[in-house]
């Protein structure tokens, strides 16, 4: 690890320049390029082994829409780039003795390899359907479980473990301990379990589009990093009335890391996208940004730095929900959206890939900003 190298030189030697590697502003840069260059440079190799190795995407009969017939053949399972930039680079910059580390690597470290199990069965095996939906569930569960339990009950997180930033409210926190802190874990960790399964499924249901997942993504682990930035400076934190928290600095050079890691993913899979993520990149990132909302305290504000995964969400909800229900009254299923998630719908309205893409950019960008606003706004 680089971290602990940097250090020894720079106390050994005390070299001009050397003494700028500590901060976190300067390590985050450096994590974000890392993962970056990973990307771009292992990506075109990996493109060519996929394409090589035929591990390439089959798109659904049933889809019935322009111009993602010519996607077949696409190679997929491109989420080992981001996965592999990511955690290489965080290991490189992050520091090895702080807890979040191990934690937010473990979180998208496991759920990468529950994502990559789905492609492998569903590209390498031929079984369409991929991974049991309970077996894919049970790795999301054991990772809520194992997170929350470590923020839960270990002791230097005890002043604040139960506690959440409530947005647009001055010095208001929910404490999640409702019924004592001895039973608090009660709803902390199945509010974990939650956000970490809702988040990782959402990324994924948003990965319909090129460039529309990793695009969003990388946005959405910008806000992360201001919003663990702030949380682990205590100047920034008694400015701004929210909860100061040691050490989760930290988190804001991973969340460099994997905006690094989405945008060099983006430059293969813009339009028309030369690799697709697959499960194993959707699953990791999903996780890892609902990992670092979590370790942050900021879980409450992921539905506005996350609205689009969150709108994508809903419209397959909505229009499943109100299928089932026309069904039982009518007597014939009616639906919301021409197609859900709801990206599809405006691509039945005949709108453009590539606009629909930008345009849900801009949404996600109005919703970060609005999203880092509301820590004044209270």
């Amino acid at each position: 690890m680089l971290y602990f190298l940097l250090e020894w030189i720079k106390e050994t030697f005390d070299p001009a320049g050397f003494g700028v590697f500590p901060f976190i502003t300067v390590r985050s840069a450096l994590a974000a390029a890392t993962a970056f260059l990973i990307s771009v440079i292992i990506g075109k190799k990996m493109i060519t082994w996929l394409g090589r190795m035929q591990l390439r995407e089959t798109i659904r009969d049933d889809l019935n829409l322009k111009g993602h017939e010519e996607k077949g053949g696409t190679p997929s399972m491109g989420g080992l780039i981001i996965l592999f930039a990511i955690i290489f680079s965080a290991l490189l910059w992050m520091e090895p003795t702080n807890i979040y580390t191990w934690l937010i690597i473990f979180v998208t470290l496991v759920l990468g390899i529950v994502g990559f199990v789905d492609d492998y069965i569903k590209i390498i095996l031929k079984h369409k359907e991929g991974l049991a939906g309970r077996f894919k569930i049970i790795g999301q569960v054991s990772v809520g479980v194992i997170l929350g339990s470590v923020l839960y009950f270990y002791p230097d997180f005890s002043e604040y473990n139960t506690l959440s930033t409530v947005p647009f409210f001055k010095d208001v926190n929910i404490d999640y301990a409702i019924f004592g802190e001895t039973l608090g874990w009660l709803i902390y960790i199945p509010v974990c379990v939650f956000i970490i399964t809702a988040l990782s499924n959402a990324v994924n249901l948003t990965d319909g589009l090129d460039g529309l997942a990793s695009g969003t993504a990388a946005i959405a682990g910008m806000g992360l990093g201001i919003l663990a930035y702030v949380s682990g400076r205590v100047d920034f934190s008694d400015f701004l009335d929210i909860l100061y928290l040691p050490g989760t600095g930290e988190l804001t050079v991973f969340s460099a890391a994997l905006v690094g890691a989405c945008f060099g993913f983006l430059w293969y899979n813009s339009y028309p996208a030369q690799v697709f993520m697959g499960d194993t990149g959707s699953l990791a990132i999903g996780g890892a940004i609902g990992g670092v909302a979590l370790m942050i305290h900021k879980e409450l504000l992921l539905p506005i730095l996350c609205g689009v995964f969150f709108m994508e969400t809903l419209s397959v909800i909505m229009q499943t929900a109100y299928f089932k229900y026309t069904r039982y009254r009518y007597g014939e299923g009616r639906r919301l959206f021409l197609m859900a998630p709801i990206h599809h719908h405006f691509e039945k309205k005949g709108w453009t890939e590539p606009k629909i893409v930008v345009r849900f950019w801009i949404i996600a960008i109005l919703l970060a900003v609005l999203t880092i606003i509301t820590l004044k706004l209270r």
